[in-house]
């Protein structure tokens, strides 16, 4: 059997590949990565992901970062991650609709719901306020294309439902007012409702409890206006 552990930490994108490794019924083990102590930084994380991000997954001896990357080869060997894709082309569209995830979305996200990191306390409702506005409007496209259909590509789940949920359930509660949307809302709470994503959601809260035993859990400021 192939060794697999995921390296994580609660809240963050982690939790997208946590959904797929659930969702394919691999057999797998969570390590949590204490950014508050700086263990992102140390020399044995960097080995296995040197920019110091998570997740991290190491599958068999082998360490791969991105949560793009990760499902587009956990596809390849384990398939039932993305639609079966015809061609060159609608393959290189999947990868596409993950890279909106990943580098459009995923900046935005972060500086909704932690702007503070990005601009200092004195900015950090200004740079919220940017973020959301420029979030709706990205917002509203994936809300259109839920309107007729239950997940990304229709009738069909995919790993790229697992990322649009992460993307929702981080801005959710932080300055952003996802009942906008509701079909992208109703979307949430489809993804909520099945047996994998339940079991990536009671990882992510057991890793929050060690973080919170320990003193070292994060948690962002409620920004007052």
């Amino acid at each position: 059997m192939t060794n697999i552990v995921l390296y994580m930490s609660p809240g963050s994108c982690a939790k997208v590949t946590s959904i797929v490794l659930e969702e394919l019924g691999l057999d797998f083990k969570t390590e949590v990565v204490r950014f508050m102590r700086g263990e992102h930084k140390s020399p044995a994380f960097k080995q296995k992901n040197p920019t110091g991000k998570v997740p991290a997954l190491i599958y068999g001896d082998q360490a791969l970062s991105e949560n793009v990357a990760i499902i587009s080869f956990l596809n390849q060997v384990h398939g039932r991650l993305l639609p079966e894709a015809k061609d060159a082309m609608e393959h290189a569209k999947q990868l596409a609709d993950l890279c909106f995830c990943s580098s459009t979305l995923h900046p935005l996200v972060t500086r909704i719901r932690m702007p503070s990191f990005f601009a200092g306390e004195d900015n950090a409702i200004a740079v919220q306020d940017i973020a959301v506005g420029a979030m709706d409007e990205f917002f509203g496209l994936i809300d259109k294309r839920l309107d007729e259909q239950q997940w990304w590509y229709g009738d069909e789940w995919s790993a790229m439902d697992a990322y649009l949920y992460w993307c929702f359930w981080r801005v959710q509660g932080a300055g952003y007012h996802v009942e906008k949307f509701p079909n992208y809302s109703n979307h949430a709470i489809r993804m909520e409702q099945r047996p994998a994503v339940k079991r990536a959601i009671a990882r992510d809260n057991e890793a929050s409890k060690i973080l919170e035993s320990e003193g070292l859990l994060f948690k962002p400021k409620n920004l007052s206006r």
